[in-house]
Parts: C-alpha cells; structure tokens; sequence
C-alpha cells in the first residue's frame, strides 16, 4: 500500500509551485504585467528624491528605489519586492506559527499569484497587513498589552498608510472594531491606535500633500460620479471576482464565460457565509472578517465621491486576505488536506489561462530597448502621444516603454507630437514588432 503524501511535502510543493509561477505570470505577459499606474510608481522611484507627485504615497516607489541601489532597474526591482513579498508571508508565518497552512493555500491563489506578479503597491502592502493581523491577534489575546500594543499597532497602520492611501479604511475599521469591543480589555487599544492613525492622516495631508500639490484634493473629489445602480452591479461583478478561488479576470467582451465566473464567486461567497454563520468565529476571526468587510463597504463608498478604479480582486486583496484566512481555516477543519486542491487547482487554471494568452516579455523588451536606443531615448524624459486614455492597446506602449525607461509621462496634447522626446504608437510600431495578445 502507497503511502499518503505527508503535508509538509504538499506544502513545499505548493509554495515550489507558485514561486515558479510568479515569475511565469510576468515572463509571459506581454508588457511584464504593468499598467499605467505602475508608470507612475517607477517614475516616482526614479525622480526621488524630487517629488514627483503625491497621487500615491512614497512606500512602494521607496522600495523600487532601494533595490535600484544593487545594480537593477526599478522594473526588475517590482519583481525582485513581489517575490521576496511572497516569501516574506511564507517565512513569517512558519516562524510565528500563523495560520501558515491557509497562508500556503491563499498564496497560491491565481488571483494573489497576479498581485505578486504585478508592479503595483499591493504586493508590499500584502505582508504589511498580514504583520498588521498578527498584532491585532495578539492584542485580543493580551499578549501584547497596554502602551505597547498601541504603540505597534499604530505604527502599523501608518506604515500602511504609507504604501497605500486606502489603509484609512483599515484605520477606520480598527477604531470601529474597538468601539464595537469596547468592553473587553483590548477595546481601547484598537480606538485609540485607530484615532492615531487617524492623526497621522490629517497631518500628512497638510504637511506633505498640501505642500508638494495643494489642489490635490479638489482635483480627485467630485460627487455623483457614478449611479447607484452602476456601483452596485459593479460591486456584484468586482466581489464575485474577488472570491472566485479559480478565475479573477472577466470577460471584457461579455458571454457564457463570464456567467461561470461571476456564478462560481457567488456560490464561494454564499458557502463563505454559511460556514462563518454555523461555526463560532473566535475574536480573532471575527475581527479578521469584520476588518475586511469594513474595507469593502468603505471602498464601494469612496467612489461616490472620488475617482478610483472599480473594486476587483486587485484593490480587494488588503481587505480579502483576512476573510480568506478564516475561511479557509473553515475549510480545513472540515476537509483537511484535501482543502489543498483548491489551490492546486487554481494554480492549474492560472498556468493553462497563463499559457493561452501569453506573450513574450523578455523578447519586447529587447526590442522596445533598441528602439529607445536607437532614437537615444534610453534615458531621459520620454513623453507618449495618446488621443484618449481609454485607447489601451497604445497605452500598453507606454508601459512597455516604462518598463525601460521609467521616466515616462502621458500626453493628451496633439501639437506635443513635434517635440523630439515625445513618441507615437505609429512611430514605435514603424520600427519595431511587438509580440502582443488580447486577454492580458
């Protein structure tokens, strides 16, 4: 009789697997999975220590910046902090004994597979807010007490503040959690940290944004941006992605497929429900859901009044790990290793959707690199020509171009086009070919 895979070896197995499957989502996209905000961060990286804008805090950018220190460039330098991301959960985790079997199984989601993979500030947001859940489960335990649990758990929430402007919300939510436990001992630990965070906020408002862009605010706010009924079906569509252990990219054309999605999600966070409802969660679950939830409620909130993206599984993933581990947590009591095939499952379908729609990122590179050399343009301002920044097959342009030479900037102006340092879609595409796909 075979003997049965011990856990340990399916563990280091999957974390094998996504490790390797990390570096595969950026290799074989076509653009090394950027987007235009990642253009932003890596300009801000490489202006510092001139302020380039204030649209995001300096945390991540910083972080570029850092590895930019050891010879890479601040594209190699998002990979570099994506993966040592990972590796960070993973490592504290098993030394703290923190929930690492769901830790395992999240990390080796396609949908956190992506975020890793991706150049934007989630991914060192992510082992933030894991540290910032392991204080908070601390504190509810009285382990850590009085002015030093305040102490750490503010400095938390502004740290994440700093990589991430909506940690407010997590702010908010730890205020709210203490008031709602008032009673209990670590009550107000969590108000008063959570009224610090606070603090911070207003300050560095007045103090930093105020001064390197005063109409920063007045630019970003504008109420009645979208309908009601468009934030809620967009709610539907972003949390059912959101919580679809498989698949967390839709259709955008539409069609059968993305009923499946969108029903899988639902069904996911139906059983979510059910499971959290029947079994007693301890306080420390109970504020793991509670704080999420609150970020969620908060970010469908926020866009009545200030311009974001739609909520996706992306600007979810600070808010959702925590729900994610109480729920599988759940599960695993329930089903034990066999709760592990979800995530090799999801680790199969992200391989196989990876595969289909790739593209060759190192090959673009070394071409866009030539074309940038050869119009000596390696280094430098570079500006990109686009008539709207909705026309996304030239803005994925720009972002290749960024992933070279980062200090890029978007221009809307059509007389901009006579300036030397200012490139085309028709000029690029006149001198080079780039491998290209629809799905990504």
């Amino acid at each position: 009789m075979r003997r049965k895979l011990p856990e340990i070896r399916i563990q280091i197995l999957l974390v094998i697997a996504t490790f390797v499957m990390i570096i595969l989502r950026f290799l074989l996209n076509e653009k090394g999975r950027v987007n235009p905000d990642s253009i932003r961060y890596m300009r801000t990286a490489d202006a510092f220590p001139v302020i380039d804008n204030t649209v995001t805090p300096l945390g991540y950018p910083l972080s570029l910046k850092f590895f930019t220190m050891f010879g890479l460039d601040e594209f190699w330098g998002s990979k570099i902090v994506g993966i040592l991301s990972y590796l960070f959960i993973i490592y504290f985790a098993r030394k703290k004994k923190f929930y690492l079997t769901e830790t395992i199984l999240i990390g080796g989601l396609f949908s956190f597979v992506s975020i890793f993979s991706y150049t934007m500030s989630e991914t060192l947001i992510l082992p933030v807010v894991f540290v910032f859940l392991y204080l908070s489960h601390k504190i509810i335990n009285e382990e850590i007490k009085d002015s030093k649990a305040i102490i750490y758990l503010s400095l938390t929430l502004i740290l994440l503040y700093n990589i991430r402007y909506p940690a407010l919300f997590l702010m908010f939510g730890t205020g709210l959690f203490g008031i709602v436990k008032f009673k209990k001992s670590f009550g107000k630990i969590f108000v008063l940290s959570g009224l610090i965070g606070f603090i911070f906020v207003v300050a560095y408002k007045f103090l930093f944004i105020d001064y390197f862009n005063e109409n920063y605010v007045a630019t970003f706010l504008e109420i009645g941006l979208h309908s009601t009924s468009t934030l809620l079906f967009e709610l539907f569509q972003g949390l059912t992605t959101v919580f679809n252990p498989f698949i967390h990219i839709a259709n955008p054309s539409g069609g059968i497929i993305n009923v499946a999605i969108y029903g899988i999600g639902f069904l996911n966070m139906v059983l979510m429900a059910f499971l959290f409802l029947k079994n007693k969660l301890s306080e420390t679950e109970f504020f793991f859901v509670f704080i999420g939830i609150i970020g969620i409620i908060c970010s469908y909130f926020i866009q009545y009044f200030y311009s974001v993206n739609p909520i996706d599984y992306r600007l979810m993933a600070p808010f959702s790990l925590g729900i994610w581990i109480v729920y599988f947590k759940k599960l695993y009591q329930i089903f034990g290793k066999l709760t592990y095939g979800i995530t090799v499952l999801s680790l199969m379908t992200g391989f196989v959707f990876t595969w289909l729609s790739k593209g060759n990122y190192l090959e673009n590179r070394r071409e866009i690199t030539k074309f940038l050399k050869s119009e000596k343009l390696e280094k430098g301002r570079v500006n990109f020509y686009m008539e709207s920044e909705t026309d996304l097959s030239k803005m994925q342009i720009a972002e290749l171009i960024s992933t070279v030479n980062p200090n890029v900037k978007v221009t809307f102006k059509a007389s901009d086009t006579l300036k030397e340092n200012v490139l085309t879609q028709y000029k690029v595409l006149q001198k080079i070919k780039i491998d290209t796909n629809k799905f990504q």
